[in-house]
């Protein structure tokens, strides 16, 4: 199969061209390297996926991944960096090759920087998908799969959150655009017949994670024995998801968009296990065998108080069955962080 994968160089699809490359199948990978984060760390992350030894000597970032482009050519992999706004640029890419599912991972990601970029959110997120929306319809690509995220929920009342519960009252930009991207996604399979699966990703971690996400930015600053930002009295929740099973629960979705007709689902791809924030940071002082000094901090506008799966549905449909706990989880991550310094820097 041939897979366009939009993100493919960041946390979560750097894992998966990994594993769809293992597995055989060819990837088209689009990437804008964006600077929400040291740009390097994509680059690393490409190379890891790619199973690619070449050494960097880091000059400037056009350079940089032109030069990454070069290294991993092959006939089983192609990087494309270019950015998802760039309708004629996307355009260049559908021509060019037989695409039979889009895996759109790429967005502008974080709660709090959306909240200080509203527009740029709307233009990469709302906009850039449409321009994949438009050019599926054009190619007759059939199949898509799109990344949405927990944040849609909000400050949801009812837990576990289940699909069929009303998300029409995000407290962020960046949730906004999720849910948008949802509701136009179903518009482009009713009209264009697009089968469609948008994943609900609740707070993914593990090796390669973004060095901005607590659990990273967390294991680093007590690393180095800084102060962590520690936002509230601790009892805001997440349903962390390790990165393994987030991988499971792609690869699920595909097997099953690939086997059926006119689908349009949004799952819930989760851990069902609550760790509150004072949890996550004990578990962290165990596996580092240190402890955080912490900077108590008031909570920060857009922040959810408790994110919780019900996976009952996405168990059912494409049998989803996440296996890390989360004590495991971390200490798996950590070991990955200790072992890839340079790649926290």
């Amino acid at each position: 199969m041939n897979y366009l994968i939009t993100g493919g160089s960041g946390f979560i699809g750097s894992h998966l061209v990994e594993h769809l490359l293992k597995n055989g199948h060819s990837v088209i990978n689009i990437d804008n390297f964006d600077d929400f984060y040291d740009y390097r760390i994509k680059i690393r992350n490409t190379l890891e996926s790619t199973d690619n030894k070449s050494e960097f000597e880091f000059t400037n970032k056009d350079h940089d991944v032109n030069r990454l482009v070069s290294l991993t050519e092959s006939a089983q992999y192609k990087l494309h960096y270019l950015d998802i706004r760039d309708k004629d640029a996307l355009n260049a890419i559908f021509n060019a090759y037989k695409i039979d599912l889009v895996i759109h991972l790429a967005a502008l990601a974080g709660v709090r920087p959306s909240i200080e970029r509203p527009l740029d959110y709307e233009a990469v997120n709302i906009r850039g998908t449409q321009n994949l929306w438009e050019l599926c319809k054009e190619f007759a690509v059939k199949k898509f799969i799109c990344a949405s995220s927990s944040s849609v929920y909000g400050n949801n009342e009812k837990v576990p959150f289940s699909e069929t519960d009303n998300v029409d009252k995000p407290i962020s930009p960046y949730a906004a655009t999720k849910k948008a991207c949802e509701v136009l996604g179903h518009v482009y399979h009713h009209l264009y017949h697009i089968d469609m699966i948008q994943l609900r990703f609740f707070t993914v971690y593990g090796p390669r994670q973004r060095p901005d996400l607590a659990i990273h930015k967390f294991t680093k600053l007590i690393s180095d024995g800084q102060e962590i930002p520690f936002y509230g009295d601790g009892s805001t929740a997440r349903d962390y998801t390790f990165i393994d099973d987030i991988i499971d629960g792609i690869l699920k979705s595909i097997k099953y968009l690939e086997n059926n007709d006119n689908v349009y689902e949004i799952l819930n791809l989760g851990e069902s296990e609550v760790v509150t924030l004072s949890e996550m940071l004990s578990e962290l002082e165990k596996a580092l065998d240190k402890t955080a000094n912490k900077k108590m901090l008031p909570m920060q506008p857009g922040d959810v108080l408790k994110t919780n799966a019900d996976i009952t549905k996405a168990k059912t449909l494409i049998g989803y069955k996440p296996t890390t706990n989360f004590q495991n989880g971390i200490k798996k991550f950590v070991e990955w962080f200790l072992g890839n310094r340079i790649n926290n820097s």
